[in-house]
């Protein structure tokens, strides 16, 4: 999508179920054993009580919505931010949402608010990425 075809406040989401086989798949592709995410016993033991999805892994649907739906293919994220405001459990629901808040319509760029939130629409993940839509 074109920026002229963008107007401040458009909104898109994407809703999946973060499972403990998303994590095991993660885990492997990069490397991180990290065992709060991959050891229940050894979770049970943190101020988690249990395994909980990587955040990156969940704000990586934040990046499916910014190339597959807003601004969509072509699009090239240029920053975000996040925040981990609460843990991801294995078997959540987590929907990404971005929306537009600025626009520089020379530049070519957009600010989109991004967040994650769960099946009980409490936010997980908070921040704001520059993206450029497709010229």
């Amino acid at each position: 999508m074109k920026i002229t075809e963008i107007k401040i406040g458009d909104k898109q989401t994407l809703t999946k179920k973060i499972t403990s086989e998303d994590n095991e798949k993660f885990a492997e592709i990069l490397g991180d054993s990290n065992p709060v995410h991959l050891n229940e016993e050894y979770a049970q033991n943190t101020m988690f009580k249990g395994r909980i999805a990587y955040g990156m892994l969940v704000s990586g649907l934040i990046s499916t919505v910014i190339g597959s739906k807003l601004p969509g293919n072509g699009s090239i994220y240029l920053s975000q931010t996040l925040k981990f405001t609460k843990p991801v459990w294995l078997d959540d629901t987590i929907t990404a949402e971005v929306e537009v808040v600025e626009m520089d319509i020379e530049k070519n760029r957009l600010t989109l608010k991004t967040r994650c939130y769960n099946q009980n629409d409490i936010d997980v993940i908070i921040g704001e990425a520059i993206v450029m839509p497709e010229k």
